[in-house]
């Protein structure tokens, strides 16, 4: 994708490379676009691209699920385990 050719190419001196660091470049870019510039973007993505963006959508949102779910499941049975107290 070109954008982020340019984006590599703008930052690569400038940033560690660290994930923290591409979080928000990536946020700051897309608080920039709008829904149409977005979507335009997809449509000029290749199949393997496409399939790629959603995978990692697919993963990401699911991660999220499941670590939510966790973290309400810790805090109704925060001890799953018997304790002998003597």
């Amino acid at each position: 994708m070109k954008l982020i050719d340019e984006l590599f190419e703008m930052y690569r001196t400038k940033l560690t490379g660290d994930e923290e660091d591409i979080d928000i470049l990536a946020f700051a870019v897309l608080e920039q676009l709008d829904r149409n510039e977005i979507l335009s973007m997809i449509n000029e993505l290749d199949e393997q691209e496409i399939k790629d963006l959603m995978g990692l959508y697919l993963i990401e949102t699911l991660k999220g699920k499941f670590a939510k779910e966790d973290m309400t499941h810790s805090k109704h049975y925060p001890y799953n385990v018997q304790r002998n107290f003597h």
